[in-house]
C-alpha cells in the first residue's frame, strides 16, 4: 500500500482535480489506518501496554473515511463518464470509436461495482464503531457476514474482469 501511495504521490497524471484530491486524501486515510490497526492488534496481544479500544476505533474511523472517499471518487467518475458518453458533441461530431466507448462503459460498470463493494464495507465499518455512532453494534452476525461476503465477491469479480480484459488484449 505504501508503494502505491508513494507512486501515486499527488496524482500529477490525474486529469480531474476532484479525483486527484479525493484519491490523495484516500491514500492518506489508508496510510493512517494501517499503523492504528497494528497498534490495536499489538495491544490486544499484550505486546504494547495501551488501550486497544481507542486504536480500534481510530483505525475503523480511518477505514470508514477511506471508504467514503472511494465512494465519492467512484460516483464522480461514473457521472463524468456517463456525461461524456451522452455528450451531444460526441454524438453528432466525432463519434467515439467503438473500442473507446466500450472501454468507458466497462469503466462505468467497474466503478458502480466499486461503489457497491465500498457501501457494503462501509456498513460493516460503522457497525464496528463504538455503540451510539449511527448503527454501530446493531447488525446481527449473519448480516455482518453477508455484507463482507458481498463485498469480497464483488472485488473478486472485478479482479477477474480486469484480468480477463488484459488477457484478451494480449496476443
Amino acid at each position: 500500500m505504501f508503494i502505491y501511495t508513494k507512486q501515486y504521490g499527488l496524482g500529477p497524471e490525474e486529469e480531474d482535480s476532484f479525483v486527484r484530491c479525493v484519491s490523495v486524501l484516500g491514500n492518506v486515510a489508508d496510510q493512517l489506518y494501517y499503523p492504528c490497526e497494528h497498534i490495536a492488534w499489538a495491544a490486544d496481544a499484550n505486546i504494547l501496554c495501551v488501550d486497544s479500544a481507542r486504536w480500534w476505533t481510530l483505525s475503523t474511523a480511518f477505514w470508514g473515511l477511506s471508504l467514503l472517499l472511494g465512494i465519492a471518487r467512484s460516483l464522480w467518475l461514473v457521472l463524468t463518464l456517463r456525461r461524456r458518453l451522452r455528450s451531444p458533441v460526441v454524438a453528432f461530431t466525432s463519434r467515439l470509436p467503438r473500442s473507446k466507448r466500450k472501454a468507458m462503459e466497462a469503466q462505468v460498470r467497474s466503478e458502480v461495482l466499486a461503489v457497491l463493494s465500498n457501501l457494503a464495507d462501509l456498513a460493516n465499518a460503522v457497525h464496528w464503531l463504538p455503540r451510539g455512532v449511527l448503527w454501530a453494534g446493531r447488525f446481527p452476525p449473519w448480516l455482518v457476514g453477508l455484507l463482507g461476503t458481498v463485498s469480497s465477491l464483488l472485488s473478486v469479480y472485478q479482479a477477474v474482469q480486469a484480468g480477463g480484459g488484459e488477457a484478451a488484449a494480449t496476443p
